[in-house]
């Protein structure tokens, strides 16, 4: 005779007995805890006086257990909400109420390995949750480091990274310079001049090296272990010139350094590339930029570089900065260099020609079109202006915030 499968032993050559046991197995092991005890118990009551063994055997609950749930079932206890397997006091007394000193050990603990300001409520701890428990284990506490992790939670912790939202020492015209440039913006556009946002973008190296980001692909990229500049071409320093209005861009790819001629060529190959035939009857662009780098309101050459460049082209240029630290919101920003990032994302930058081709083939759903171009130009850091060539600079400031806020006009 085969032997019988079941643990019971008692329906062995019984294959309906078994067929009904496997059953019993089968709904067992999807009732949650309460509800398993009963449906044992419901099952002990059907198999007899000794039923409480037997149903232990096929459904594999210790026999106290069932009976139990046979004492449950007899005293017809009200039935528990859905969520709830347990009575309210049921399981084992939570750790701070087994041990009413652990959690006063675990605040001392904190306090001893707390930074932060003393007299403030704001701290934290660098400790781990498995450091934390070792710690109270050591104590006479023992506990582990899930307890700890909820105890945390009960005394307000909770893993918090860095939030950027102290702005420093604010310049008090920031808000009106928004507006100010806001409203210059509306202005040049309502009659059809462009309006230009610049900046340069993040400095990138070209060769073999490792890029942020994942893409699709059935293999992996093999890239340099280390960033060495030696195992590269050297550095691509993108300066982009975007248009608000039409949504196109130029990025001049330079070789050498960022300084304010680098930045006035990048904007007189984009009039000479795209301003020039997209707004034929224009003589005055609107430059929005940053406060700082190579086109900071503060830079000589800067003022020098646009004068030489709005001569040459016969046009007057208007320049409204943003406000100190705010470069943020500079347009060209989150219209242009961001979509660039995400289209050479995962991509390692190998040649110069691969970075081109990458910013000009970055396109959006929107209808952003972007031209890049190689700068093979020797830019010279360091150069000097002196008073008599800033005494050339046919420069008018604007009567609000005349510093950051001013028009140079060509020479006739």
């Amino acid at each position: 005779m085969k032997p019988s499968c079941c643990p019971c032993g008692a329906c062995a050559g019984n294959q309906e007995l078994q067929r009904t046991h496997g059953r019993w197995r089968t709904i067992f092991a999807t009732l949650n805890e309460r509800q398993a005890r009963l449906f044992a118990a419901d099952k002990a009551l059907e198999l007899g006086p000794n039923g409480s063994v037997l149903a232990a055997r096929i459904l594999g609950l210790s026999a106290r257990t069932i009976q139990r749930g046979i004492h449950d079932l007899k005293t017809a206890l009200p039935p528990l909400p859905p969520e709830r397997a347990r009575r309210l006091g049921g399981g084992r007394p939570c750790s701070e109420e087994a041990d009413p000193d652990v959690l006063t050990a675990l605040e001392a603990l904190l306090e001893e390995n707390t930074a932060g300001d003393p007299m403030a409520l704001l701290k934290w701890t660098g400790k781990s949750l498995r450091t934390l428990a070792g710690a109270l284990k050591e104590q006479g506490h023992p506990i582990s480091h899930a307890t700890v992790r909820r105890l945390l939670l009960r005394l307000h912790y909770s893993l918090r990274g860095n939030v950027k939202a102290l702005e420093g020492k604010q310049c008090p015209e920031r808000d009106a310079q928004f507006r100010y440039l806001h409203g210059k913006a509306k202005e040049f556009l309502k009659t059809q001049r462009p309006v230009i946002s610049v900046d340069t973008k993040k400095k990138e190296k070209v060769g073999q090296f490792a890029n942020a980001g994942q893409q699709w692909r059935r293999d992996r990229r093999r890239v340099n272990t280390h960033d060495f500049p030696s195992l590269g071409e050297g550095l691509a320093i993108p300066y982009g010139v975007y248009d608000e209005a039409l949504d196109e861009g130029l990025v001049n790819v330079g070789l050498s350094h960022d300084t304010a001629e680098f930045a006035v060529e990048s904007i007189q190959r984009w009039w000479l590339v795209l301003g020039r035939a997209a707004y034929p009857k224009a003589k005055e662009p609107l430059i929005t930029a940053d406060n700082g780098g190579s086109n900071g309101s503060r830079v000589r050459l800067w003022k020098v570089c646009l004068q030489r460049f709005a001569n040459r082209q016969g046009l007057d240029v208007t320049v409204c900065h943003y406000p100190t630290g705010t470069s943020k919101w500079n347009k060209i920003e989150h219209r242009l260099f961001s979509f660039i990032s995400i289209n050479w994302r995962g991509e390692p930058l190998t040649t110069y020609e691969t970075v081109v081709q990458l910013i000009s083939h970055t396109t959006t759903q929107a209808g952003l079109r972007v031209q890049a171009e190689l700068d093979h130009r020797q830019y010279q850091e360091g150069i000097k202006v002196s008073d008599e060539e800033m005494s050339q600079v046919h420069l008018e400031p604007h009567s609000f915030l005349p510093e950051w806020n001013y028009t140079i006009r060509h020479s006739h």
